[in-house]
């Protein structure tokens, strides 16, 4: 039997949200273990002078506890 944690991260990428969510994941990669899903919860943009500069995802991470 396994037992999981979700925790809750906020990622952002000048480039978009698919970028954002990978580099989100990676980084959550090296804190955490066993990272087996994510749910994008939010998707936001930061609009400067009427352009896009930056997407932002909030994600429910999902990890496997150590026994």
């Amino acid at each position: 039997m396994s037992v999981a944690k979700v925790t809750e991260i906020i990622s952002s990428s000048t480039e978009s949200f698919d970028d954002a969510v990978d580099k989100g994941i990676k980084r959550a990669g090296k804190t955490l273990e066993n990272v087996r899903s994510a749910w994008v919860k939010d998707l936001k943009v930061v609009v400067e002078k009427g352009k896009v500069t930056e997407y932002r995802v909030t994600m429910k991470v999902s990890f496997i506890l150590k026994d």
